[in-house]
């Protein structure tokens, strides 16, 4: 078995061949698009945010970009002016349309994307059935990167149309779903862990990306880590205690960030009359105190640890514990796309590690000793990022469970609040 079979085979809920695998990946974006009117999926909120439509074709254009233009002689893309469209940031395979313009693309339409990925589909299969291919063995290593990549995508899917459901007065619902009962959270606890050398990253021969490696030895002083994450009655404590007024619990840049933008509370809170409420895919619901605070930026992840007097763990330390649990959580497959309470907590090992929100971390983006992109465009996939950006750890309510293991490193700059972010504590 291939590393993309026996890795692909645990996405899907059978043992698949790789074209099956390849079509399970492929229908499940589409399918997170279902509940979308085409009105919906043209919206372009912010610069950060891309219309849904732009990511279904965004991921098609990389299987036909770095995988069907070398498979077949005989391949002709179904539009050329797509590859200017839908390129993202890819500058060695050509010009891009600007992001933050995205949202000015009325054509081509939602259905004339769909005739894309139904084009692209087609050849691709046509590739994956044919074991006897020249290519076959270097390209199926793209495309195992594409079918990561296109799980990334499905997480974008969802934080970007949150951001354009949030900005519409009549507070669309993607999806309905009863809010969780109040139930009570458990105890805030510390876990110690000594000091010593740990191996830190990915080796072996099932997939990463290419920053997780290579795997090395890391120095970690002692450190205690939370138990739990961070809860939203816990964060409106800090906002009740003047957080967003007291400049000593924050980095001078997030300080500035803060103002400008005017935020005085975690992305999609709103307070009214006293009462907080937050904007979820399930419409707007009533403030449970008792989930995780999420879509919260490293700056306010940070200003919330200092005025807890604790701090953010280094991503290596959260890694050191991440190391004996099992990857296991509240993520995509749920299809709440919303963090949950903690009511229960009696391990050994701190809870929540993945799943539910992002985790910010107090380790800048960098490479590892010995780290070497991929060869060609596709190494811009994360290395040219190196610079401003936090790496986050452990997924989230909206992140495929199949897509997530214990060295995956996500990263964004510090002012992010759009994505499934939030706090765990260390000291």
């Amino acid at each position: 078995m291939s590393t993309l079979e026996s890795t692909t085979a645990k996405s899907c809920a059978a043992p698949l061949d790789v074209g099956a695998c390849y079509q399970a990946i492929r229908h499940a974006t589409e399918r997170l698009c279902e509940p979308l009117t085409p009105e919906d999926c043209a919206i372009q909120s912010m610069p950060d945010v891309s219309p849904s439509r732009w990511h279904l074709a965004h991921t098609t254009w990389f299987f036909e970009t770095f995988v069907l233009a070398g498979a077949f002689d005989e391949y002709r893309p179904l539009n050329p002016t797509y590859a200017l469209l839908f390129n993202s940031y890819y500058n060695a395979a050509g010009r891009q349309f600007p992001r933050h313009q995205r949202g000015l693309l009325s054509r081509p339409s939602l259905a004339e994307i769909y005739d894309y990925r139904r084009h692209v589909d087609h050849w691709m299969l046509k590739f994956l059935a044919d074991g006897n291919h020249a290519q076959r063995r270097r390209l199926l290593k793209v495309v195992e990167i594409g079918l990561h990549h296109e799980q990334q995508h499905q997480e974008l899917i969802l934080t970007d149309i949150k951001h354009v459901f949030s900005c519409n007065p009549l507070a669309p619902t993607y999806r309905a779903g009863a809010p969780a009962g109040l139930k009570p959270v458990c105890r805030l606890d510390w876990i110690a862990y000594d000091e010593g050398l740990h191996w830190i990253g990915h080796d072996g021969e099932d997939f990463s990306y290419d920053h997780e490696r290579p795997g090395h030895r890391q120095f970690v002083a002692g450190f205690e880590l939370a138990n739990r994450l961070v809860t939203c009655g816990e964060y409106l404590a800090f906002i009740e205690d003047g957080g967003y007024r007291r400049p000593e619990f924050w980095l001078s840049d997030g300080w500035r960030r803060m103002q400008a933008e005017g935020w005085r509370g975690p992305l999609y809170w709103s307070e009214q009359a006293g009462a907080w409420s937050i904007f979820t895919l399930a419409g707007r619901q009533a403030l449970d105190p008792n989930q995780p605070v999420c879509h919260v930026s490293y700056y306010e992840a940070d200003a919330f640890a200092r005025w807890s007097q604790a701090r953010l763990p280094t991503e290596f330390e959260w890694e050191v514990a991440a190391n004996p649990v099992v990857v296991d959580g509240h993520f995509a497959e749920c299809q709440r796309y919303h963090p949950l309470s903690l009511t229960d907590f009696s391990g050994l090992h701190p809870a929540q590690m993945f799943g539910d929100v992002w985790q910010w971390t107090a380790s800048a983006y960098a490479a590892y000793p010995g780290y070497q992109a991929l060869r060609g465009a596709l190494g811009e996939y994360n290395g040219k990022f190196m610079c401003n950006q936090f790496v986050l750890r452990g997924g989230s309510c909206a992140t495929p469970k199949s897509h997530m293991r214990t060295t995956y490193r996500n990263f964004f700059p510090p002012e992010a609040r759009w994505q499934f972010s939030g706090i765990r504590l260390a000291r």
